[in-house]
């Protein structure tokens, strides 16, 4: 039976979970009301928002990159605007569906894998940024021991390259990725599933029929 390794923030009952990020929360100074809508691409945004006064923010709807991400964001009491597919790239269409004269605010982490924003104000759309959060590797991924012959789970392109920084891999091992931009973070011909869902749950779904 073959160990499954899941490299992400979050855990599951059926892996091996193995935080993969120590995240720093910021609270920059935001006048809220200056803007229409909210741009979430993670629940570590929606955790920093609970830093805030939750009347000056949770009138306005957010446009999320995922379901995880908008399930974090209701559960704060807050409504969705509108789920994007996974990948920052799907939020251009996303925010192009609106009027030029809306104005977004994104809450990000200090580095971020997507050009998404640059498009869209490139385009003549108006985005503010925060940063609300940062993310660090952590000594767990840094310093795992992976079993030969696993099936090792990555949830984001920072879990792949934390994980890589005292690690290598090759095609022993099953390599399931949640998203296309994750799969990017890969070294060259390395192969790995991609999964259907950028979702945890799909990925152990993969992984339990490969065990």
């Amino acid at each position: 039976m073959r160990p499954i390794y899941l490299f992400s923030i979050s855990s599951h009952p059926d892996a091996i979970s193995i935080n993969s990020l120590d995240i720093t929360f910021f609270k920059p100074d935001i006048d809220f009301s200056k803007y229409d809508y909210l741009i979430i691409t993670s629940k570590q945004a929606s955790k920093a928002l609970q830093q805030y006064d939750k009347e000056a923010y949770i009138d306005k709807k957010a446009l999320c990159i995922s379901q995880q991400s908008a399930k974090s964001f209701e559960e704060l009491g807050g409504e969705v605007l509108s789920i994007g597919a996974g990948y920052g790239d799907t939020l251009v269409e996303a925010i192009e569906r609106y009027p030029k004269e809306s104005k977004w605010l994104y809450l990000r982490a200090k580095a971020v894998a997507s050009d998404f924003v640059d498009i869209c104000t490139h385009n003549g759309y108006k985005i503010d940024e925060a940063i609300l959060y940062e993310s660090d590797c952590s000594k767990a991924i840094e310093n795992v021991d992976v079993a030969k012959n696993s099936i090792l789970i990555f949830t984001s392109p920072s879990s792949v390259k934390c994980y890589l920084k005292n690690h290598t891999l090759s095609n022993k091992e099953l390599i399931i990725v949640i998203g296309k931009t994750t799969a990017k973070a890969l070294p060259d011909g390395i192969e790995y599933i991609l999964s259907p869902e950028t979702t945890i749950e799909s990925c152990i779904k993969i992984a339990k029929e490969h065990i």
